[in-house]
């Protein structure tokens, strides 16, 4: 294995994983595919996931994300209330309720998948729009059904679709477009922050597409186009030349060479690793199959989730958990269940309020997640939702889950959470400490647990993904 990333083969790369004697397929492997492809997994679907290939596996997880529906009635049934109380806030709980509650596999996976949620929050955060300027709980979860509806699908359709979708225009400004005085805002961030990135695109451009946009409103809630509004002489936008509406705007976008890898960098980045920065050799394969896909997202998905560099030391342990990650991977893994309006507090405090990103560039991820703050908060976050009465474990206890699962001693409880929880082992000092501190703590074995726990989160590993 090359020490530096750019000495990587990409054939070697993105061919399948073939499990070896050295790096056999287990259940460390994985809960790696699990965190990354979703938000963690349980022993029991650990157990069943090792008995399919890696392959296998990551193929099931896609079609299981494409076949799966963006509406299901329980859920719709709970949207429906935090949408009568008409804060966006409340909504944060319907959507963490949906992706704790979205099965890897069994009779309700048709309902939803951990990857199509996973997915629908990476657009979240691409396509970043925010209720603190779209004061509109109903137009935030349409777009959040938009993004999850084309998650896996046409990457085209999806950008056309968020390009007219009214909580979009209303954040960046396009509702304020006309042919008078045409507003650069969503032209601009098309290009540098959705499509195409910096120096792919010149400031012409962007004056040029605005125009296209002119007359683009919102009534009742709904897109509208006034024609009055609309600009209908001819620009010229990255080389072409015509009297270009909107949707023609997009499609000289989306037909620029630059898209496809623009669009592979952010996935790698979103998957296998935070850093380093994946070099152009790895991200042309995945940017040429992207492009004969016709911009689908689902076979580059698929292709990274089975691939040798997903399963190397250049992915496993690369990431830092997202707080939504972290909160939903504490529980998913431990089967819990718990006070999500609690839980979307506790996100919003360390860093991560689903339906409000910071800003149109999204959250930064990676090393932004961790700071002396947000450290503290992270670990008293997982303190809260562990002792809390409204958290179960399977409908049970910790201690009941525990021993479920073979934990017999502090020593098995600890190699447990290990396996479970962290995608790095615990070094020899560390799992002493923690050995140590479990067998010093006395009083009820479900608050041992999780005060055992909750120490975990001062180890290092606990904030990798």
């Amino acid at each position: 294995m090359p020490q530096d990333i750019a000495a990587i083969d990409p054939a070697w790369a993105w061919s399948s994983f073939e499990p070896s004697d050295e790096q056999p397929w287990n259940r460390r492997l994985a809960a790696h595919l699990c965190r990354r492809a979703g938000f963690g997994a349980t022993s029991e679907e650990l157990d069943r996931l090792i008995e399919r290939s890696p392959a296998e596996v990551a193929h099931a997880f896609v079609k299981n994300a494409k076949d799966a529906s963006t509406t299901d009635p329980e859920n719709d049934s709970l949207a429906t209330a935090m949408l009568a109380t008409g804060n966006a806030r409340n909504l944060a709980a319907w959507w963490l309720h949906r992706i704790l509650n979205s099965p890897w596999e069994g009779d309700d996976a048709s309902s939803s998948s951990p990857l199509l949620e996973k997915l629908t929050l990476f657009w979240h955060g691409h396509f970043a729009t925010g209720a603190d300027k779209v004061d509109d709980a109903e137009m935030m979860f349409s777009q959040n059904r938009l993004l999850r509806r084309h998650a896996l699908g046409d990457f085209a359709a999806m950008t056309q679709e968020i390009s007219r979708d009214p909580a979009m225009l209303i954040y960046l400004d396009s509702t304020t477009n006309r042919k008078a005085h045409p507003n650069e805002n969503y032209a601009r961030e098309i290009m540098e922050l959705f499509c195409l990135g910096e120096g792919n695109y010149t400031e012409r451009d962007i004056q040029e597409l605005a125009r296209c946009f002119t007359g683009w409103e919102v009534r009742r809630k709904k897109f509208r186009f006034n024609k009055y509004q609309h600009d209908t002489g001819e620009k010229t936008i990255l080389g072409d030349t015509g009297k270009f509406g909107g949707e023609e705007g997009v499609e000289i976008v989306l037909k620029q060479n630059a898209l496809p890898r623009f669009i592979v960098r952010k996935l790698i980045r979103f998957f296998v690793m935070d850093e380093p920065a994946a070099p152009e050799q790895l991200i042309e394969p995945l940017a040429r199959l992207l492009r004969e896909s016709d911009l689908n997202i689902a076979p580059v998905v698929e292709r990274i989730l089975a691939s040798s560099l997903f399963y190397s030391p250049f992915a496993m342990g690369r990431k830092v958990r997202s707080p939504v990650e972290l909160g939903i991977g504490l529980l998913r893994c431990l089967n819990g269940s718990a006070n999500l309006q609690l839980l979307a507090q506790g996100l919003d405090e360390i860093g991560q309020s689903v339906f409000y990103p910071p800003n149109v560039k999204g959250w930064d991820g990676g090393r932004a997640w961790i700071n002396t703050s947000t450290l503290l908060g992270r670990s008293n976050l997982v303190g809260e939702l562990l002792r809390n009465e409204a958290t179960r474990f399977g409908g049970q206890t910790l201690e009941t889950l525990a021993k479920k699962n073979g934990v017999s001693s502090p020593d098995k409880l600890i190699e447990w959470l290990d396996e479970l929880l962290l995608a790095v082992l615990l070094d020899d000092s560390a799992r002493k400490e923690l050995l140590a501190f479990a067998e010093q703590t006395t009083g009820d074995p479900s608050r041992r647990m999780a005060s055992l726990i909750q120490t975990l989160t001062t180890v290092p590993q606990f904030h990798l993904a």
